[in-house]
């Protein structure tokens, strides 16, 4: 594979970050081409301090001065007094984009210590709570999730940040805390009535499987496990005609209800256990053949220790060999810009740092859609474009991930419906597709086609596989990345596997999709020109596992899960009390802790200076996240008891005010046509 462009060239960047989610901002601004000064013990890891020069604390105050970037991730009292403080940082340089990866959110973390901790971010954020278990307890993952999400959209803002600095000439503080990436991994679940019902206390359906039957993992004949990724109606009858389940939906004890009743407790464990028992009469390859033939997807469970080895990570420049070490290379793909055009600022109105972008969303399910949402986010003006039918995902995920877009509708296979996105093309800024290979080129609506009408116009691609290698031309679901990348196997350990309820492919993947657009218009704003980019669920999830699947002489071996994992240790996990669960890091159990209230237990241990965290529900965050413009309240016709994710970054100058939602089915037709010149 080609080298990729290096789009920030020339710019300058301070590392002063520890952890996981700053350290990645200066690695993947590093990857980008920036030049990297690591000042301080950064994350203490290979695979996050690579391709960063390492720099004196003495010459910190001259380094800063010259900065386009800063990177801190300590709270606001830690770095009090500091010339790393975002204030006494952009005084003194003007032009400095200071970016904060807090551990919480603006203030310091709500545990002792307060440092980076996932697991507590987890518990906090309700992610543990969520997660699909055998009982009904918090799930600890052992991969750190939400802080990689973090990490990755906090490049995405600190690359918008300099995309408005080449119009206005100035820089800004930008704020990313643990408590924003658990929202951009979470959302859907934070899109919530605060009038419903916690779940009823119990075993769930489905156990560490997943509760959806059409969704799931299965074992097969073999003892080998897939999953079946059957999760709209046309994959679902696929799935059930290669199972000879074709009737299963009419079952007389789904009462006609369909998909919407087997969804239910009550039938889902049915509806599991049949379909279980088909699989294991065969065993997975006859199954993963017969699947693929009827063009219903699904994926084999493999080992995370082979991923990096798999011929496909390779070709899509994923696995990166260096001094004797491998491990995982940047997922996103930008290919040589256009050349001869002049530079194009963006030129907006501070809503945001992409204020003044418009952007053309032609994504459906999660990863593109996301994408273009959290552009949106940034100030971007976008348009998700629709077909008759609509989007194939439209149903409770849907205002989760769509939020910030006006809809339209058109019918890309007619030659009207063609012409008219071209003309919409014309106008726009970005174009963003997740479609499955060769769905662009049969619409004609690749990349030279969309250049013939804008040539300054820039794509995203987001495909399963990546482009090339022997899986390029193969769609992907996350799920069926987790399965073969390893990340089930290795979390469900020596037990069954375990499905990730967040997509945290599918999320973090957004995250990267946002920052590769801006990469691009920043390219674009200093040297002028279009650019393609691109990038892949099969990355990610390499990205992911970065520190699992990274290899060096004398490294240990990576952590393995378990059923209804609780931590790794008995002093390092979560502890059942009297009114629920508690994250502890540094204390063994006491018995007393069962006969006491969460809160009570948390308060004690944090005054005693050790790290612990309650296990919360989403709807226990409302007040905290209103306080701090992370939760706003519904404006969606009869929604209005509603929440639903408000701010995810804080920027010092361009920050957005507005409440982002999601359009119904054509809501903005006219109106932006209108806009394009384009009359009834």
């Amino acid at each position: 594979m080609p080298p990729a462009p290096s789009p920030l060239a020339g710019v300058r960047v301070v590392d002063a970050s520890t952890g996981l989610a700053g350290p990645l901002v200066g690695r993947f601004l590093a990857d980008l081409g920036a030049e990297v000064a690591l000042v301080g013990a950064g994350s203490g890891s290979m695979v996050w301090d690579r391709g960063k020069e390492r720099v004196e604390d003495r010459k910190l105050f001259s380094a800063l001065a010259a900065a386009d970037v800063c990177i801190v991730s300590e709270p606001p009292s830690t770095l009090a007094g500091s010339s790393l403080a975002a204030e006494p940082a952009c005084a003194a340089n003007p032009r400095l984009v200071h970016v904060s990866t807090l551990p919480f959110l603006e203030g310091d973390a709500p545990w002792a210590g307060g440092g980076e901790a996932d697991p507590l971010l987890a518990a906090w954020a309700g992610t543990s709570l969520r997660q699909a278990s055998v009982e009904d307890v918090p799930v600890e993952s052992i991969y750190p999730h939400l802080t990689t999400v973090q990490g990755v959209w906090a490049t995405a803002c600190a690359v918008a940040a300099l995309v408005e600095r080449e119009s206005s000439g100035l820089g800004q503080a930008v704020i990313v805390g643990g408590m924003h990436g658990a929202l951009v991994a979470s959302g859907a679940a934070f899109n919530f009535d605060p009038t419903a019902p916690d779940p009823a206390p119990g075993p769930r359906p489905g156990g560490s499987g997943g509760a959806v039957p059409f969704y799931r993992t299965y074992q097969c004949g073999d003892g080998e496990w897939l999953f079946l990724a059957a999760l709209t109606p046309r994959f679902t009858d696929l799935a059930f005609g290669v199972l000879g389940l074709s009737g299963l939906l009419d079952d007389p004890r789904l009462d006609g209800k369909g998909r919407a009743a087997v969804l239910l407790p009550e039938h889902s464990r049915w509806a599991i256990d049949t379909i279980a028992a088909v699989f294991r009469t065969r065993p997975r390859a006859d199954w993963l053949d017969a699947l693929a033939s009827a063009g219903c997807p699904a994926g084999p469970l493999l080992e995370r220790g082979d991923w990096l080895d798999h011929p496909q990570l390779a070709a899509i420049g994923m696995r990166v060999e260096e001094d004797g070490r491998i491990f995982a290379g940047n997922p996103i793909r930008l290919t040589e810009a256009r050349a001869g055009a002049t530079p194009q600022p963006v030129r907006g109105g501070g809503n945001g740092p992409l204020d003044g972008v418009r952007v053309l969303d032609l994504g459906a399910i999660i990863a593109g859609p996301y994408g273009a949402s959290l552009l949106g986010e940034l100030g971007a003006d976008v348009v998700k474009v629709e077909p008759p039918s609509g989007d194939s995902f439209r149903g409770p995920g849907f205002a989760a991930y769509n939020k910030g877009q006006r809809g339209i509708v058109l019918d890309l296979q007619s030659e009207a419906g063609r012409s008219t996105f071209l003309r919409l093309v014309e106008t726009a800024d970005v174009v963003i597709d997740n479609y499955r290979p060769g769905v662009l080129g049969r619409l004609r609506l690749r990349y030279e086609d969309l250049v013939a009408a804008n040539p300054s116009i820039i794509t995203l691609s987001v495909t399963g596989f990546g482009e090339g290698g022997p899986l390029g031309d193969e769609p992907g679901f996350d799920p069926v990345l987790q399965a073969m990348s390893g990340m089930m196997t290795a979390q469900g350990g020596d037990n069954d596997p375990v499905f990730f309820t967040v997509p945290v492919n599918d999320v973090t993947t957004a995250a990267a999709s946002a920052a590769a657009v801006c990469l691009a218009l920043f390219h674009r704003c200093r040297a002028g020109g279009g650019q393609r980019t691109w990038t892949s669920l099969a990355g990610m999830s390499a990205l992911l596992q970065a520190e699992q699947l990274a290899r060096e002489d004398g490294r240990s071996d990576a952590p393995r899960g378990g059923t209804d994992h609780a931590g790794p240790s008995d002093d390092d996990r979560y502890h059942a009390v009297a009114d629920g669960w508690i994250r502890v890091r540094g204390r063994v159990a006491d018995p007393s802790w069962l006969v006491r209230t969460r809160d009570d237990v948390v308060s004690e241990l944090t005054a005693q200076g050790v790290a612990a965290a309650p296990a919360r529900r989403p709807k226990e965050l409302a007040d905290l996240l209103v306080a701090a413009d992370a939760l706003h309240a519904d404006t969606r016709p009869g929604r209005e008891h509603w929440w639903t994710v408000g701010r995810i970054a804080c920027f010092s100058r361009t920050q957005r005010a507005d409440t982002l939602v999601a359009p119904t089915l054509g809501q903005h037709t006219d109106e932006v046509l209108r806009e394009a010149g384009i009359t009834a």
